[in-house]
């Protein structure tokens, strides 16, 4: 789920929205997770009422298990000192977590 919307208090709503369904934040704007076709249209229909009319652009993105099973990932968190852990996810590698 992808999102960019420019009023703060909107953008945090729709952030919450998220959370609420379980979906895991990415990046600032984007969550990721699992959820069922029921769930996900529940959510598509929950965002809308958020937005509202407010400016901004949403897209819910299914993306199927075999395309989730061959994807790449580098993950290095900011530990605010020179020591950095990273989680790389190669071929062959795959992480269970999505």
């Amino acid at each position: 789920m992808l999102y960019d919307i420019p009023d703060d208090g909107v953008r945090s709503k729709i952030a919450d929205v998220c959370k609420d369904y379980g979906l895991e934040r990415i990046q600032f704007s984007a969550f990721c997770g699992l959820l069922t076709r029921n769930k996900r249209e529940e959510l598509f229909l929950r965002l809308g009422d958020t937005l509202g009319g407010c400016a901004g652009k949403i897209l819910l993105q299914p993306v199927c298990q075999k395309d989730v099973t061959v994807s790449l990932r580098i993950e290095n968190e900011d530990t605010g000192s020179k020591s950095e852990s990273a989680r790389t996810d190669a071929p062959g590698e795959r992480s269970e977590t999505v």
